[in-house]
């Protein structure tokens, strides 16, 4: 059974960082996509970043410039550093990996509450 384990949330004043991880354990043959989500109180979850198993990345234009998502195959975790952070990007974070076991499936983190005061 494969789980995702979410961390590094918190509160932070606007213009700090926050680096999240997000560590997949169980068993796996390979990790493909993985993403970060977001979804602020009476809001819509909301596509952030994603990095594809050859390192390529794309982000949502919310956030581009300031946050970089990166992953460490070795230890099946991605991250997402988040820089010059504004009160707006207050939110739930969630991770989502497509990971390959017997089959091919979407798996979640669990969530990790960012806070950014103004």
């Amino acid at each position: 059974q494969v789980q995702l384990v979410e961390s590094g949330g918190g509160l932070v004043q606007a213009g700090g960082s926050l680096r999240l991880s997000c560590a997949a354990s169980g068993t796996m043959l390979t990790i493909n996509t993985l993403e970060w989500y977001r979804q602020a109180p009476g809001k819509q979850r909301e596509w952030v970043a994603i990095i594809d198993s050859g390192g390529n990345t794309n982000y949502a234009d919310s956030v581009k410039g300031r946050f970089t998502i990166s992953r460490d195959n070795a230890k099946n975790t991605v991250y997402l550093q988040m820089n010059s952070l504004k009160p707006e990007d207050t939110a739930v974070y969630y991770c989502r990996m497509i990971i390959r076991t017997t089959y091919t499936n979407s798996y979640w983190g669990q969530g990790t509450q960012v806070t950014v005061s103004s």
